[in-house]
């Protein structure tokens, strides 16, 4: 009898959700075993140790759709599903707690451990919480991130945990050229041995194809404009859930309230009337690969820091080849029309007409 994985993916091919691709046909087989495994019980109902799945390759192809089929389907309780940059981020804050806290306060969080290792109580904790952890999107660019993972990894494998992981990049060209990289290179390894490891390179980007198909500067003031929007929102989404994510920018939380693996949405005002700077938006850009930014208003010289936050954006995001998909109260030429900083805002309008072109698509489909 099938996996439900594999009925769950036919379902959506015959509503017409998704579209046949050989390449989503071999992972779909891995992750059929992966949840065949899940669900395998030793005499006297204890759990085998289980191998993972890593499945990688360029953005567009439809690995964190399956993710999501995968973790609805897989048939372990105790399961939690993360963008990597999340799971590493509340791991770096676990290891603050634990250096940070006395006896009494230690054993409340991690319960009894010896030592001053932080390594084994956070591994410990996040073992007691989930047996199956799905991560999606890993990549690594932070030299804390990779100093940590090899021992963290280590640990949680001991503890019998599975991980399920999606990835741009195969295990080898992860933190390439990175510092201090033949400390990281055994947690290479232990992805390697640990899990399976499963090339999805279809020819077809999906998610550009409807992007291709579709525009990507809306008028808000046209109710076919918005619905367009939401629309291409939803289909670009894919069915993935959204959830909060957390960006630690120089010691503060920047909060994008909903997101979708490398998608994410706010209104002009929640990026550009709070108090964000350079370092935030770079941010921003570097940890979403597509934009969606809701309701940018008129500007001039009564919205001036405003405008100048909304050309910082634009700019980290143009530097990052990121996508952008908006709503505006008109073409980007009537944004800030007339007033003092209007000359100055030519630059950026320039720059959103290009980056609604489907040449600058392209570009950012290869720069991902």
């Amino acid at each position: 009898m099938p996996s439900r994985i594999a009925r769950a993916y036919e379902s959506r091919l015959t509503q017409g959700l998704l579209t046949r691709d050989p390449a989503q046909g071999t992972a779909v087989a891995a992750l059929s075993r992966l949840e065949i495994d899940l669900g395998k019980r030793k005499l006297f109902g204890g759990v085998p140790e289980v191998r993972g799945l890593y499945l990688w390759g360029p953005p567009g192809r439809g690995k964190s759709i399956l993710m999501d089929l995968f973790f609805v389907c897989a048939p372990e309780p105790r399961k939690t599903r993360a963008h990597f940059h999340a799971f590493m981020a509340r791991v770096h804050d676990l290891i603050r707690q634990w250096r940070d806290g006395d006896r009494k306060t230690r054993q409340a969080v991690f319960g009894t451990h010896k030592g001053d290792d932080p390594i084994e109580p956070v591994a410990a904790l996040i073992a007691s919480e989930a047996r199956l952890l799905c991560f999606d999107e890993l990549q690594v660019t932070d030299i804390a991130d990779a100093m940590i993972l090899g021992r963290l990894f280590d640990a949680l494998f001991e503890r019998k945990v599975v991980v399920c992981i999606t990835s741009n990049r195969a295990p080898d060209q992860l933190y390439k050229d990175g510092i201090n990289r033949p400390l990281f290179t055994p947690f290479i390894d232990r992805i390697s041995e640990r899990c399976e490891v499963i090339e999805l390179s279809g020819a077809r980007d999906w998610r550009l194809d409807r992007m291709k198909a579709s525009r990507v500067w809306f008028d808000g003031a046209d109710g076919v404009g918005r619905s367009d929007f939401e629309q291409l929102w939803d289909d670009l989404r894919g069915g993935m859930p959204e959830c909060p994510a957390r960006l630690t920018v120089l010691g503060r939380e920047v909060v994008i309230q909903r997101t979708a693996g490398g998608l994410a949405r706010v209104t002009f005002d929640q990026l550009c009337e709070v108090p964000l700077g350079p370092q935030d938006y770079l941010a921003v850009a570097e940890r979403f690969h597509t934009l969606f930014i809701d309701d940018i208003p008129l500007l001039g010289p009564d919205r001036r820091q405003a405008a100048r936050r909304f050309v910082t954006l634009i700019d980290a995001l143009y530097e990052a080849k990121s996508r952008l998909v908006a709503t505006a109260v008109g073409a980007p030429e009537q944004i800030y029309p007339a007033g003092d900083g209007a000359f100055e805002f030519e630059r950026t309008v320039s720059r959103l007409n290009e980056m609604a072109s489907q040449s600058w698509l392209d570009q950012a489909t290869r720069a991902d």
